[in-house]
């Protein structure tokens, strides 16, 4: 899960996986990281926590970093919340990489290409939420 911070869409993103990849019983790593340097050790917003709280999900014990090379190893999928990290990922992205990149809202809106909205400075927590849960339901659904 991918973000550009990796303090707000992302820890969010990774708090629900987690929870799927355990209802699911699956042996998935989940990890979240962005793609700028800028909160490298931070903990996500407490906006994020909150939100990941009202639903039962503890995202506090995350620490921010930022998507390495050897991600690109060590995860057979990387998933970018919007079309600017999508794009500063596959910079990255060596040529003999394994992992797959995908834009996250593809899995409900296919071929769309729809952005996850940042919420850092405008809000709409919740509705990011809200969506990053549809999506990862449906990666559940469609990488199982």
């Amino acid at each position: 899960m991918v973000c550009l911070g990796n303090i707000c869409r992302s820890p969010l993103a990774e708090g629900i996986m987690t929870k799927l990849v355990a209802d699911h019983g699956l042996s998935w790593e989940v990890q979240s990281a962005g793609t700028a340097s800028y909160h490298v050790g931070s903990a996500p917003d407490e906006r994020s926590v909150a939100v990941a709280a009202n639903h039962g999900i503890d995202i506090t014990k995350q620490r921010s970093q930022q998507l390495q090379v050897a991600d690109f190893y060590t995860y057979d999928l990387i998933l970018a919340m919007d079309a600017q990290n999508y794009n500063n990922i596959k910079e990255l992205q060596p040529e003999d990489g394994t992992a797959e990149i995908k834009m996250i809202l593809n899995y409900a809106h296919p071929g769309q290409n729809r952005q996850v909205p940042d919420p850092y400075y405008h809000g709409g927590f919740d509705a990011v939420y809200d969506m990053l849960c549809v999506a990862c339901e449906q990666v559940i659904e469609k990488e199982t």
